[in-house]
């Protein structure tokens, strides 16, 4: 084991080699999830005028308290006819621009209308309850910044300052695809031997919400000719994913092949559990990750590994894998070689706080029990055991 990757030595290695993709223009309604790549800059200010932050009425603080005739009502959508009146108060709808001379909006709960008049009890205190203009952002101002993912509160602050398009990392083109004569489609008829392929679809689900572009390629049968025809094919997209055929075995034909097709392979084997035969290369700026093949050290090389690359290639600042805080349920076993990653489900803890409990079935073959977690828990190498109730790092999946 003393020749394999660290977890933290793999993922280093990997982003390394990753270098950002080009940029494209992006409208803002298409823009959600990519990644900036150059600051977006407010068009105006924001607020571009002051404006109330409540239904009442507009007033010089000072002329408060007392009874004043309103001079104007103020809808939103339109400016003030004129500035306020010395000695007057104009009616406010929430979001409306302040009158020119106004310093304070008093809302419409304190204070009470008759006749043409508003009476205001108390003394109001300038600046209340109006909105200054550019005291959310001057015009000009950084919105977003580069390597940011573009989320929901992006997206209305970018069209609240004006900004109908980003300019964003182009989305990589990843393709996919699955190695072994024994695999057969969903819904085809299995043969004795036959399995269906699972990690296809599985692997585009972990890419494809971080901005990937997925080609799914056709499953290749352990030979060579067709391997060299699906390598080849693989690597003209920006990252190649394979599963299966990594390892050692007479039909484990992946990291030969690729190597004579031109890729440099950085390291083979990780000391992780599940997911050890992993090999990474590169050829040219096209990333080559080879998978194993057992459906669950699929799926935690493509978390752990895969999509961090994928974020790194789109320059965003935050990469992952997020880790977070939570404490076991029961004792979790040390391995004395490898990190293990162990699927699990959370809870919230009546004391607050997230509680891990271990599924049971952690094989690396068991898929369908690793559907019914939600988390990995990091267990990392050593002697001895995470005792239960103790601190545990883990990845929400």
């Amino acid at each position: 084991m003393a020749d394999l990757l660290t977890f933290e030595a793999a993922l280093d290695r990997i982003l390394e080699s990753a270098t950002t993709l080009t940029s494209e223009v992006v409208r803002l309604e298409r823009a959600a999830g990519r990644v900036v790549a150059e600051p977006a800059l407010a068009r105006t200010d924001l607020p571009p005028f002051a404006s109330s932050a409540m239904d009442g009425y507009a007033v010089r603080a000072a002329e408060t308290p007392g009874s004043l005739p309103i001079a104007e009502r103020v809808a939103a959508g339109r400016p003030a006819e004129a500035a306020l009146p010395t000695g007057a108060a104009a009616t406010i709808a929430t979001g409306g621009a302040v009158p020119d001379g106004a310093d304070a909006v008093v809302p419409v709960e304190h204070a009470a209308e008759e006749n043409g008049r508003v009476e205001i009890p108390e003394a109001a205190r300038e600046g209340t309850h109006v909105r200054p203009r550019g005291g959310d952002i001057r015009e000009g101002g950084v919105v977003v910044e580069p390597g940011a993912r573009l989320g929901a509160a992006h997206i209305g602050a970018l069209a609240a300052a004006g900004v109908a398009e980003v300019t964003c990392s182009r989305r990589p083109r990843v393709a996919v695809l699955a190695t072994g004569s024994e695999l057969r489609a969903p819904g085809e008829r299995l043969e004795p031997g036959q399995i269906f392929e699972s990690n296809r679809p599985m692997i585009a689900a972990v890419l494809e919400p971080v901005g990937a572009e997925i080609e799914l390629l056709p499953v290749v049968r352990d030979e060579e000719s067709a391997h060299r025809e699906a390598l080849e094919r693989g690597l003209g997209a920006d990252v190649l994913v394979t599963s299966g055929g990594v390892s050692v075995g007479p039909h484990d034909l992946v990291r030969r092949i690729a190597s004579e097709l031109g890729v440099e392979e950085s390291f083979w084997g990780v000391a992780v559990k599940p997911g050890k035969p992993l090999s990474f290369g590169t050829r040219g700026r096209t990333l080559v990750f080879g998978l194993p093949g057992n459906p669950v050290s699929s799926l935690v090389g493509a978390l752990l590994f895969v999509r961090p690359a994928l974020l790194a290639l789109q320059g965003a600042s935050d990469r992952g894998p997020h880790f977070e805080a939570g404490r076991a349920v029961s004792a979790l076993r040390r391995n004395a070689y490898r990190d293990e990653f162990v699927r699990a489900r959370t809870a919230y803890a009546s004391g607050g706080g997230v509680e891990l409990q271990a599924i049971s079935g952690q094989e690396s073959h068991m898929i369908v029990r690793a559907s019914s977690a939600n988390a990995l828990v990091h267990v990392p190498r050593g002697s001895g055991e995470i005792a239960a109730g103790e601190p545990v790092r883990y990845v929400a999946v």
